[in-house]
């Protein structure tokens, strides 16, 4: 592989998966916490944060500065009678997806974790401050490093589960916090390296029928809660985390757990005082023992919860009861 360091630091064996504090995420007070809120939304407004971009290292400021609707319109097409065929495959940064992960091992026929542990490697998402992994390259002495996928003949041979990037290209998503609104918005970017000479061809399209010809709608849609994350922490980071401190490692170790291995973060579910805790629909239990993208989208929400003290998960009333006594008892008795 690259010369990457391939020990990954955030994964967890078994037996170190924790089960969640059962007095809920800590929060401040109310008024320091409206006063914090205040601020990140000041600093929040009108940043953008890349989400999903595939650079080659070392190309000099290949992005154009547009930001793209679905309506824009841009010229290129890549095909294998293009000189510049397979360049883009050779040194690139690709940060893959929580959905990236589950189709491509899916393809192999194999788990999350070994797929991981073959694949990628570990870094961290620097807008956030929060782990991702992200797609090797092959070591080649002396020369261009591709990627793992990357056949010099037949191009790439994961083509049709290929990662979100990788489809995407030539274009970029991002996704900007505009002065009052509510939610983040998409929108999209032209990236135009001196080697892609599919920018010259003569094909047209918008950015949206770009877009459902390289089948991007589904991974959009699935990694949605993952981008929120990645956009609201970056928010945040700029006050030094959320309410002013920075996440703990074994925060960080419980985000790359739940984005990335459905099998250990369905064990941290199962097999700890998870379910004890909080108040989850019995039906929805029984769907998340086998359904991947489904528990996905709950490890989505339990974050924001634990993070950020969203209202995503609710505790169960004993346990809420519990942490209403222990915060008065810390408050003096009030």
């Amino acid at each position: 592989m690259s010369g990457k360091d391939q020990t990954n630091p955030f994964l967890r064996s078994p037996n170190e998966v924790e089960a969640p504090d059962e007095s809920g995420p800590v929060a401040p007070d109310e008024a320091r916490l409206a006063e914090e809120e205040r601020r990140r939304r000041e600093a929040e407004a009108d940043m953008e944060v890349a989400i999903i971009e595939n650079v080659r290292e070392g190309s000099e400021t290949p992005v154009q500065p547009t930001r793209l609707k679905g309506s824009h319109r841009f010229q290129f097409r890549c095909h294998k009678g293009v000189s510049c065929w397979n360049e883009c495959c050779y040194d690139t940064n690709i940060t893959l997806t929580p959905f990236d992960i589950l189709r491509l091992s899916r393809r192999f026929d194999i788990r999350p974790a070994e797929f991981l542990a073959t694949y990628t490697y570990p870094s961290m998402f620097d807008r956030a401050d929060l782990p991702v992994a992200k797609l090797s390259m092959i070591d080649s002495e002396g020369g261009k490093n591709p990627c793992v996928f990357l056949d010099p003949e037949a191009g790439c041979t994961v083509y049709e589960d290929r990662p979100a990037a990788c489809r995407y290209y030539p274009l970029g998503l991002a996704s900007v916090k505009m002065k009052g609104h509510e939610s983040p918005e998409d929108f999209y970017f032209l990236v135009k390296e001196p080697h892609c000479k599919g920018h010259l061809e003569d094909k047209e399209q918008t950015v949206d029928e770009f877009r459902r010809e390289q089948g991007v709608d589904i991974y959009d849609r699935l990694n949605r809660g993952w981008i929120d994350l990645l956009m609201k922490m970056a928010s945040w980071k700029v006050l030094g985390g959320p309410w002013g401190r920075e996440l703990d490692k074994r925060t960080k170790k419980m985000f790359f757990m739940a984005t990335t291995d459905p099998d250990a973060f369905r064990r941290f579910v199962f097999e700890t005082k998870f379910l004890d805790a909080y108040d989850i629909d019995p039906e929805f239990v029984e769907r998340i023992k086998t359904d991947d993208e489904m528990l996905l989208k709950m490890a989505f929400d339990w974050l924001k919860h634990i993070i950020f003290n969203e209202e995503t998960f609710a505790l169960k009333e004993p346990v809420l009861q519990k942490a209403i006594a222990k915060a008065r008892e810390e408050a003096g008795g009030v």
